[in-house]
């Protein structure tokens, strides 16, 4: 078993991370008396209560089988207790092996992972395929659904024990409180053992930049999410367990990563909100609203997964609607009508696809991005064009931190290196 806390101790005393602090290894670790931890896409955090376990998440389809293994060769006791900290699939997919192994069992989850289920079956193909984008910059160019395309099991398990604000359950002589709040979804539970003084954050700790502000996923909600931490702060919580990263030791430790991330995420939403009152328009505000200096480099707030100025464009998002403020983009011409034109003044797409590779070249990955979009788009066929597209998103991609950036620049890529690789075969 690996020492958990010895190193997340290590890690934000120092402000160093020297090693991966987000680990899929299926290996479960006991960090207190009766409490474990399975390190998987995402964990499960195991209470032993004695005539019971309790299982705070079940990760994904995928790794359901190697999570539940592991919790055998802990325990022979069999959950009989299953909690949903929230209804996104890498935590709710591997419901399917656990009811498996342990057969009937108690499902806990907020009222809204129902709607959320029913939303994901209705849009069962636009969520394989963005999560196929987004985790394909990174992981291939295969995404985290499963190879019958079926975004979650269709017999993942649905919620037997409903709560709605809050609740109580019990498992033999420990009991545990159940708090509802909103952040990274609007289904969030998050788990808080008095006696104990054990917190189970579930994604309102996932040792990366809060991920409030996906571009591809719905609204969040930053306000709300800091709201939480620090009502859990207030508790005074001396063991906390994420859903992704190290379980964290130490009553001021832990309050002093919470008040962390709930400081970064007040101070964008203060930030964008008192531009949105000036009458800023979003674009002003993306490129103006930055995190205090230093925020990035703490080791549980790299922007590895989701970024800041994407949740700026969440924020604006909750309060001001889809439009950006250009009045250009409110009724748009078609890209490829707009980009048309544009070549044409130009003297060409290939005039733009040589102009972005420049940019590209000095650095200037933004724009050239933009040029390298509209001569393809005035191009779509052109497998030189394409080439140079693919060529600078790659490049774009190399220069990102977030998996999402990652991922949706590597998507672009493959869509040119696609219409390279059929002017090829014709």
């Amino acid at each position: 078993m690996a020492d958990l806390l010895a190193l997340s101790t290590r890690i934000i005393d120092s402000g160093v991370a020297d090693e991966p602090v987000n680990r899929v290894t299926h290996t479960l670790s006991e960090v207190a008396d009766g409490l474990a931890m399975v390190e998987s896409f995402s964990h499960s955090v195991v209470l032993d209560g004695g005539d019971g376990l309790v299982a705070f998440d079940a990760s994904h389809a995928m790794f359901g089988a190697q999570v539940v293994e592991a919790i055998g060769e802990w325990r022979s006791t069999p959950v009989t207790q299953l909690v949903y900290t929230h209804g996104h699939t890498d935590h709710v997919g591997g419901s399917v092996d656990f009811a498996a192994a342990y057969g009937e069992m108690s499902v806990v989850g907020h009222r809204n992972v129902d709607v959320r289920f029913d939303r994901y079956y209705y849009t069962n193909d636009w969520n394989v395929l963005i999560n196929a984008r987004q985790f394909g910059g990174v992981r291939g160019d295969v995404g985290m659904g499963n190879g019958d395309r079926e975004f979650i099991p269709i017999d993942t398990r649905r919620p037997t024990h409903v709560v709605d604000d809050h609740d109580t359950i019990v498992v033999g002589d420990r009991t545990i409180e159940l708090h509802h709040a909103r952040g990274e979804t609007d289904d969030h539970l998050w788990g808080w053992m008095p006696e104990q003084k054990w917190l189970f954050t579930g994604d309102f700790v996932i040792w990366n930049f809060p991920n409030a502000g996906n571009p591809q996923k719905v609204q969040r909600y930053p306000i709300e999410w800091a709201a939480a931490l620090r009502a859990m702060i207030a508790r005074q919580p001396e063991l906390l367990l994420p859903a992704h990263g190290l379980p964290i030791e130490g009553r001021d430790r832990i309050a002093g990563v919470l008040t962390d991330i709930a400081d970064a995420l007040d101070g964008l939403v203060d930030d964008v909100v008192e531009m949105m009152n000036a009458g800023e328009v979003l674009d002003t505000i993306i490129h103006s609203v930055k995190p205090a200096d230093g925020v990035l480099e703490k080791p549980y707030l790299r922007p590895f997964y989701d970024e800041p100025e994407f949740v700026v464009r969440n924020i604006w998002r909750q309060f001001g609607g889809w439009w950006d403020g250009a009045p250009s983009r409110l009724k748009p011409a078609p890209d490829a009508a707009l980009a048309t034109e544009v070549a044409d003044l130009a003297g060409g797409a290939g005039v733009l696809s040589d102009r972005a590779a420049e940019l590209s070249e000095a650095g200037d990955h933004r724009l050239a991005c933009h040029l390298a979009d509209l001569a393809g788009w005035s191009a779509p066929d052109d497998p030189a064009i394409h080439q140079a597209r693919a060529n600078i998103y790659r490049a774009r991609r190399r220069s990102e931190t977030s998996l999402m950036s990652k991922g949706i620049f590597a998507g672009a890529a493959r869509e040119s290196e696609a219409i390279v690789k059929a002017g090829e075969s014709e």
